[in-house]
């Protein structure tokens, strides 16, 4: 492919990694960060710019990397005529407002989880005491963007949630004020996803399986992500039975890039949890591991409506997300004293299965920049889960950043989780 322009425009520094890796292909690529406090991020990897309204005309793909509005420009350039990767209103509708994708999946014909939601921390705390069980706790609209407020109760009386959700009311009352108690589900939890490309599903799809907690062993607070595996598949029960019913109302909003649906299944069934309408952070990094089709031709020919299909590689793919403090809180204090400017040193030259995210190129080191400690994310990749294990965490050997920390079992959930799930036949290719 010859070289084309892209321009990505994002909120919080997000995209980064693909803009760079873009560039490296051999496209030009301009990149636009609206907060003022990531701007740094990227400096020294891809060229900057301040305004990317006055960059439209010149670029032949826009990308947008999140929901929260974005959508809503994605459409109205696509509407101009413009090559766009984004959402719409609605898309972005299906994420931050959780109510409202449960709603729509219930349309279509998609089981859902019982779920209620509040703007009263009182009738929440009533609502559990009068209905005890095991709730998760989900902050809706921005604030749904901290996963560290996200709560998934354990006590089957509901004393833990009641007891949250009294704290929350203190400290958090100003900060968000709707939120979601969902009935929760015990069984294995699973993603599937897939690019739209304005007019259906590009196949194949992606199984993910997300490490959200801190700490290994699934303990600690809630982060965005700490590392996740997967692989590419063709269409399976999962997917069929949930996010594919959603392809007509997606051709209709001419929606281009990635959905992602998040659910638990079990022997019982399927039920969905979140959509994810925007590529998701670290996965389309974790994901570019598997494709032999260059990013930036596969994300050219998407915009353009055109492509069903991506090449990518058997096998499974793992990403392990290397952090610093205060990470995944937000304390500026530490964040300045102990992580900002930290140089990052690799022991030997290579860059293989590296991703950017809050990094900057200063006189040739990479330093850490931004302001919440996600530094990179390192992959591998195998034709066993376990060879991708190897080779992720033998690459992070190779890295030494002041104060680092990162899971070391990513991946080990899928010895256990794929039994169940080929035992259920939620994995079969149909």
């Amino acid at each position: 492919m010859e070289p084309k322009k892209f321009l990505f425009v994002s909120i919080d520094a997000l995209i980064g990694d693909i803009a760079w890796h873009v560039s490296k292909e051999g496209h030009k690529v301009k990149y636009f960060i609206d907060h003022a406090e990531e701007k740094e991020v990227a400096d020294g990897f891809v060229e900057k710019v301040d305004n990317w309204e006055k960059e439209v005309e010149w670029a032949d793909v826009i990308v947008f990397d999140d929901v929260l509005g974005q959508g809503e420009k994605a459409k109205k350039l696509r509407d101009a005529g413009k090559f766009v990767i984004g959402g719409t209103p609605y898309t972005d509708m299906l994420e931050d407002d959780r109510a409202f994708g449960q709603e729509e999946l219930k349309k279509v014909g998609v089981t859902i989880i019982p779920y209620k939601d509040f703007s009263s921390f009182d009738e929440a705390i009533s609502f559990v005491k009068e209905s005890p069980g095991r709730y998760v706790l989900k902050p809706c609209g921005q604030a749904g963007n901290n996963k560290g407020l996200l709560f998934i109760g354990e006590e089957e009386d509901g004393k833990d949630m009641v007891q949250v959700l009294e704290d929350y009311k203190k400290a958090w009352a100003k900060k968000f004020t709707t939120f979601q108690l969902q009935k929760r589900i015990s069984g294995v939890e699973v993603a599937v996803g897939a690019f739209f490309n304005g007019k259906e599903f590009v196949y194949p799809i992606n199984v993910n399986f997300e490490h959200k907690k801190l700490f290994p062993g699934n303990l600690g607070p809630q982060t965005g992500e700490m590392g996740t595996p997967m692989f590419w598949s063709g269409p399976n029960k999962i997917f069929n039975q949930t996010l594919k019913k959603m392809e007509p109302k997606l051709k209709e909003e001419g929606y281009v890039g990635y959905i992602d649906i998040n659910c638990i299944v079990n022997s019982n069934g399927i039920y969905p949890l979140e959509f994810t309408c925007r590529f998701g952070y670290p996965t389309i990094s974790i994901q570019q591991e598997g494709m032999i089709t260059p990013i930036g031709e596969f994300l050219y020919e998407i915009a353009h409506g055109n492509g069903t299909k991506l090449k990518t590689k058997s096998g499974f793919q793992i990403g392990v997300r290397i952090v610093v403090p205060p990470f995944p809180f937000i304390d500026k204090e530490t964040f300045e004293v102990q992580s900002k400017d930290s140089v990052i040193f690799f022991k030997k030259p290579t860059l293989e299965g590296i991703h950017i995210e809050d990094v900057k190129l200063v006189d040739g080191e990479w330093v850490v920049t931004g302001t919440v400690g996600a530094v990179m994310v390192v992959c591998g990749t195998g034709t066993t889960m376990r060879m991708a294990q190897n080779q992720a965490y033998n690459r992070v050997k190779n890295i030494i950043v002041p104060h680092m920390y990162y899971r070391d079992d990513i991946g080990e959930r899928w010895f256990e989780d794929s039994d169940r799930l080929h035992t259920w036949g939620y994995l079969r290719e149909v």
